[in-house]
């Protein structure tokens, strides 16, 4: 019998009507605002009435660095979110939503697979709630009254040369990653040079991501700097006059998704900040909504743990003081292999070696993810193909270090497939977490950097040249010094090499550039050859996503 897509079972799935699904949690239906049958946002009143309520436990779902082969941290996540539902636990599932530009690019769509999916899965890939078309325009309102300032006589000074202020999309487009805007004369602005960004990669996004309501929202996006004069002062959006329209804008975009899984767990899909350029985690009002409303909050990070969980930690917690109760790492037989050395072509046949091999990428993460003070459990992600030994080795590697890793076959199975990690994760939040950072606030920029990068990525150092520090430098001389690090850089190496896998060691790395993301609150340090703005692959999945005869979506996973 053939294997049925993602979007086949999706489509085939009965959907219950959101109210149905709030109502697991207790939210009255007239607390709804419906975007159709099968999804809705939450009123903001209502949000801001769960103030008081006691907080849930929270679970992170996170992975090995990401292969070619697959990992499946988003179907882990609503597979055990199903799971502890399925034991009788009151649940919820907090995800980010998806951006067009990797769904058109190289994924296909991001809303788990299998019997593990939250659903409308077409809408959730797509347009949604219009949620990111409303940062995008947000964003882009911005860069327009920068430029528009500008013509009118520059007020405020700006140095047209020192605009760090770009426009975004969503959508890949390497050929936007930098362009001349203003041509043509004078009534079309003063030329410059410029660029584009993906918006999941937009300060506006981490700021809603943030924020606790929208008067934070406007107080951030007020402090985001968009230039500097010739005395190298910085001009603000809120010089600029601009938060409020932008407010304006992100008024609906704030507030929570609610969606359901196959099995009707509530699912509240909200925010999508990339985590290999961004914080890579779902919204705060979404997932303290949530820890508010139920017993078990199961969210993801993006990417590995060294990108995802790390500024989960590191920035999501920190900032918005939120307690992780425990921590789940994704990996496969077929993504340790890979790590372990095997070619793509072979992950098929047992390769035990390879696998045992690449254990020392799970065994770094292990290890990273404990030194935060959260106790941890492996998932290991099955797949058809596995054989007994292999998933041994997994096991064995992990219990080496204290750590239980356990089979798990929720996408053909659904919550039951992932009972057993469930009953873990639910025994390992009763033994209590001891939550810290990395590092303290009061670390000096710079020094926060290097302790990522040898204490998470294991390397020998960072380099950067003198205007790099001196910016660095200049930007805690300006009261941004107690802010935390997003590192950017590549998800599928510890190092900035995307090609060096399993768990590298004596690397360097190379800190190419720092942005200020005043308004979100941390530096970015770019490393490598990250690029904010990805372009399409060779062959990008937009290829074969259309529609068929019956006007329904083909090649969306």
């Amino acid at each position: 019998m053939a294997v049925r897509t993602d979007i086949e079972i999706a489509r085939a799935a009965e959907k219950w009507p959101i109210p149905r699904i709030g109502a697991k949690l207790g939210i009255p239906e007239a607390a709804l605002i419906p975007y159709g049958r099968d999804k809705a946002k939450l009123e903001a009143a209502f949000v801001a009435g769960l103030a008081e309520r006691p907080m849930g436990r929270l679970i992170l779902v996170t992975a090995v660095n990401p292969t070619p082969a697959g990992e499946g941290k988003t179907t882990t996540t609503v597979g055990l979110g199903d799971a502890l539902a399925h034991l009788g636990h009151r649940t919820a599932i907090c995800l980010r939503e998806a951006s067009l530009g990797p769904n058109f690019g190289m994924k296909g769509g991001a809303a788990g697979g299998g019997l593990s999916q939250v659903l409308p899965m077409e809408d959730i890939n797509l347009h949604f709630t219009g949620d990111f078309h409303a940062i995008t325009a947000a964003h882009n309102l911005l860069s327009a009254m920068i430029d528009n300032h500008i013509h009118w006589g520059n007020a405020l000074q700006i140095d047209e040369r020192r605009i760090v202020w770009r426009r975004v999309m969503d959508m890949n487009d390497r050929a936007l990653r930098e362009v001349v805007v203003g041509l043509g004369g004078a009534a079309n602005g003063y030329p410059r040079q410029t660029g584009f960004d993906i918006t999941v990669a937009s300060e506006v996004m981490a700021c809603l991501c943030l924020a606790e309501d929208l008067a934070d929202l406007e107080d951030r996006l007020g402090r985001i700097v968009v230039a500097y004069r010739r005395d190298k002062t910085a001009v603000t959006c809120r010089d600029l006059g601009a938060a409020g329209a932008m407010v304006v804008l992100l008024k609906e975009a704030l507030q929570p998704n609610l969606v359901q899984t196959i099995a009707h767990t509530p699912a509240f899909v909200h925010g999508g900040p990339f985590a290999n350029i961004a914080h890579g985690c779902n919204s705060v009002i979404a997932t303290k909504t949530a820890l508010r409303l139920a017993d078990y909050v199961v969210t993801e990070a993006g990417f590995g743990a060294d990108l995802g969980a790390e500024k989960f930690f590191d920035i999501k917690c920190r900032k918005a003081g939120l307690q992780p109760a425990a921590a789940v790492i994704v990996a496969t037989v077929r993504a340790m292999k890979m790590h372990g050395g095997a070619l793509r072509e072979d992950l098929g046949r047992e390769d035990v070696g390879a696998v045992r091999r690449g254990c020392a990428n799970l065994a770094r993460h292990i290890a990273n993810t404990r030194s935060f003070g959260v106790p941890i459990v492996v998932a290991i992600n099955a797949f058809d193909a596995d054989t007994p030994a292999e998933v041994a080795a997994i096991v064995e590697a992990a219990a080496a270090l204290g750590v239980a890793a356990i089979s798990c076959r929720h996408w053909a199975e659904g919550g039951p497939g992932a009972a057993d990690l469930a009953r873990k994760v639910v025994e390992l939040c009763d033994t209590g977490a001891r939550f810290a950072p990395l590092y303290p606030d009061d670390m000096g920029l710079f020094d926060k950097i290097e302790t990522i990068a040898r204490r998470i990525y294991h390397a020998e150092a960072v380099t950067a040249d003198k205007a790099v520090r001196a910016q660095l430098a200049a930007w805690e001389a300006a009261g941004h010094g107690s802010l935390p690090i997003c590192m950017a850089k590549t998800q599928y190496s510890f190092s900035a090499d995307p090609e060096l896998r399993g768990a590298p060691t004596g690397h360097t790395i190379p800190l190419r550039e720092v942005r200020l993301a005043a308004g979100a609150g941390f530096v970015v340090a770019i490393c490598g050859e990250i690029m904010t703005m990805p372009g399409l692959p060779r062959h990008p999945a937009a290829e074969t996503i259309r529609l068929d005869a019956a006007g329904e979506i083909e090649g969306l996973f």
